[in-house]
């Protein structure tokens, strides 16, 4: 069915831009709203692309990252992570990439720039 990107972000306003643009790009898109929906998400419909806020609801966007990566231990099954949010402390950064994300990007972000970012973790057009 294509390529599957979940967004999990619990601002209404910034997840349908993000929505929007993700399907003007041709790709499948899920949403999440907290921490708990995103896990769930991701067990149900293993998409290539996670794009995470961290600060949500229930569970934050590190805990989620750390949660995927400690039960995707399967080759056949492991989504890139960007991490997508204000935060932007190095140690936030730091944080982020030591978890398992494997990009990092904060807001506010360029449209372009963030299209080219999941062009480059998914390693193909959509």
């Amino acid at each position: 069915m294509g390529t599957k990107v979940l967004i999990a972000e619990d601002d209404e306003n910034m997840l349908a831009c993000l929505e929007f643009l993700m399907q003007h790009d041709g790709y499948q898109v899920l949403t999440a709203r907290d921490g708990n929906e995103t896990l769930e998400l991701v067990r149900q419909h293993q998409p290539q692309l996670l794009i995470l806020n961290i600060i949500m609801p229930i569970k934050s966007g590190f805990e989620v990252c750390q949660e995927v990566r400690n039960q995707s231990a399967t080759p056949e099954y492991q989504p890139k992570i960007l991490m997508l949010t204000a935060k932007n402390r190095e140690t936030d950064i730091a944080k982020g990439l030591a978890l398992g994300a494997n990009a990092y990007m904060t807001k506010p972000f360029g449209i372009a720039e963030l299209s080219q970012q999941v062009r480059a973790l998914l390693g193909a057009v959509a």
